[in-house]
């Protein structure tokens, strides 16, 4: 989990349930700040028709909860949890407690300078490698939730290693909404703390200036705040008198990483290989390209044709799947088709994208790689029929039988997309369309079991072809990741393709949706609990002393009526005969958190002066981070 939109800092217990029922599903969860036990947290977890609220004990060393393995942050107890099914957490009636769905947490500010979750580390090296002196990025306290981390690229160098470092400084976020850097003046908001600062600089007490003078912009937000992350670009573009702003500016920074991917494209330039490249300065990479391999070695470049392979998740670890897997392609050449129809047999594709016209203003885009309806047509060792054709709204689907006469296999079935509703150099009219059409693709390459890469391809092969891959993932990315959402009025139904005559192949029907409607089942009962247990408004939890399989997982609430598995740092006592339970005493409050240690602690100075002299900062050590 490299995200923890889960955590919501400014809700209570009442609220958490109503988002988690109103926008959530079985699973779904989030963690939130605890109201009783200030310093500690809860986890509210929605089970079904109901939600439990799990207490996260927080001791200034670890989290836990109230027993059992300790962590050294939040979020990671709460990635040990997540995604265990058949459960790491029980009631004691054997129940599981699921963590699936992480209920996502809107950016609590659109400014360009807020990074989300960022570590401390990631936030140095993003500094040094992207800024120069006062350079700042504000980021969510990887240490204390709720609070953020103002790290800024300072001037002065360091004395151990004479390099510009790095200075992180705590914003606390108080009770009452307001932000502070640990003492003096307290703001509404975070633009208004990081505008007061960078009109007048804060001072550590050893003496270093802390200038804050252009925020390092992301360009990685989260799906939930698009809207506003394109409203800030589009404010920044009119606001500007600058040629390139707002996404302007974004589009710079992407083109700018291009002379730091330097893969090799030796293949693509060898003089046998030229003439199969549709344009000349776009060649595939050496370490993805696609191999032809039953091709004549003593052919030279017999194996090349200009295609990469694109996965999803290219960091997935070996044994947990590649995630989905794309060739990006360029529109066939006429001495190319019959190398692209080696590739889809040799891939076993069943799913062809083509996201350009064969002609596109007077000029040539793409080669005609399919027969005539109810034609038949050999390329090289490759035989193609063509079965079907029929229109959708802004494409056209053909179904193609794809076979090798000199082998004795069945015949395959391969869909074949052509999307001509996107203009070169354009975009299409609106996104639903898209969307659909993406849907359609996905909805028929899942129904194809064992079905190789989808093949997309526009002209180049760069263009039209990445975006459609790019838009594919992120829906992908949304629907694993993020968080269940009423259906978009804006956005019409996938047309589904009619055939002109005769039965009409079988698609699997769409999934069904989760019913969104706020549901008025009561939360779970609490749980009479000896004085000793946790607070009697939440499940008591208790762990096991073992974490192999056989064994039960965490319990919570009742005790089971079977003898219960050994328990190991369990806040609940062995279950004996006793009296009555007398009301739990009241737990004492806890002291206001001071500072975090990790960060340099803010004091600011006592004169009048509106710009000078500025607050001072506690010396930080250089390496700390919140």
């Amino acid at each position: 989990m490299t995200s923890r939109r889960w955590f919501h800092p400014n809700i209570s217990g009442v609220e958490a349930e109503k988002l988690l029922l109103s926008r959530g599903q079985h699973g779904s969860f989030l963690a939130r700040p605890s109201k009783s036990c200030p310093g500690g947290f809860t986890l509210s977890v929605r089970r079904h028709d109901e939600v439990t609220h799990v207490k996260i004990q927080n001791t200034g060393d670890y989290y836990d909860l109230y027993g059992g393995e300790k962590f050294a942050t939040l979020a990671e107890l709460v990635q040990h949890y997540t995604g265990q099914h058949g459960g790491l957490l029980r009631e004691r009636s054997g129940a599981p407690v699921e963590l699936r769905h992480p209920l996502g947490c809107q950016d609590p500010i659109s400014e360009r300078w807020y990074h989300g979750h960022l570590s401390g580390k990631e936030a140095e090296q993003l500094l040094m490698e992207k800024g120069r002196p006062g350079t700042f990025l504000v980021r969510e306290s990887q240490s204390k939730p709720g609070d953020f981390v103002l790290s800024v690229f300072t001037q002065q160098p360091d004395k151990e290693d004479r390099r510009p470092r790095v200075t992180h400084i705590m914003i606390h976020f108080q009770p009452d909404g307001k932000y502070d850097i640990g003492g003096g003046e307290r703001f509404d908001t975070l633009r208004d703390l990081v505008e007061r600062y960078r009109k007048n600089p804060m001072v550590e007490k050893s003496g270093i200036v802390v200038h804050l003078k252009q925020p390092l912009k992301a360009t990685r937000i989260n799906a939930a705040s698009i809207e506003s992350r394109v409203q800030e670009l589009n404010r920044a573009a009119d606001a500007s008198e600058k040629a390139k702003q707002g996404f302007w500016e974004e589009f710079e920074m992407l083109q700018q990483q291009e002379c730091r991917l330097l893969y090799p494209r030796k293949e693509g330039q060898r003089l046998e290989n030229k003439p199969k490249n549709r344009y000349k300065n776009i060649l595939p990479f050496d370490t993805t390209r696609v191999t032809l391999h039953d091709v004549d070695d003593n052919v030279p470049g017999a194996d090349y044709i200009n295609a990469n392979y694109i996965r999803s998740d290219p960091e997935a670890k070996p044994g947990h799947g590649l995630g989905k897997v794309y060739i990006a392609t360029q529109g066939c050449l006429q001495t190319t088709v019959a190398a692209f129809w080696a590739m889809v047999y040799q891939e076993n594709t069943r799913v062809i994208v083509m996201a350009t016209r064969e002609v596109e203003r007077g000029r040539n885009k793409c080669f005609r790689y399919w027969p005539e309806l109810h034609g038949s047509q050999e390329y090289g060792c490759v035989r193609i029929c063509n079965l079907a054709e029929y229109q959708a709204q802004g494409y056209c689907v053909r179904e193609l039988q794809v076979w090798r006469p000199d082998q004795e296999e069945p015949r395959r079935t391969v869909k074949h997309y052509h999307y001509f509703s996107w203009p070169d150099h354009g975009v299409p009219a609106e996104p639903s369309g898209v969307l659909g059409f993406l849907e359609e693709v996905n909805r028929t390459q899942s129904s194809m079991p064992g079905a190789g890469p989808i093949v997309v391809h526009c002209s180049a092969g760069i263009g039209r072809t990445g975006t459609i891959i790019v838009i594919d993932i992120l829906v992908d990315t949304i629907r694993r990741q993020g968080e269940p959402a009423a259906p978009t009025p804006a956005l019409a139904p996938p047309v589904q393709p009619q055939p002109p005559a005769g039965p009409r192949p079988s698609c699997p029907a769409p999934a069904p949706c989760w019913p969104l409607s706020l549901l008025s089942s009561p939360v779970l009962p609490v749980q009479p609990r000896p004085p000793a247990g946790p607070r009697s408004s939440f499940l008591a939890l208790s762990l096991l002393s073992s974490p192999s399989p056989p064994l039960a997982p965490p319990l919570l609430s009742s005790p089971a009526p079977r003898r219960p598995p050994p328990l190991l740092s369990s806040p609940v006592p062995p279950v004996q005969p006793r009296p009555p339970l007398a009301p739990a005493p009241p737990v004492q409050p806890w002291p206001p958190a001071g500072p975090h240690p990790s960060c340099p602690a803010l004091s600011l100075l006592s004169s009048p002066g509106p710009c000078w002299p500025p607050p001072l900062l506690s010396s930080p050590a250089p390496s700390s981070r919140p």
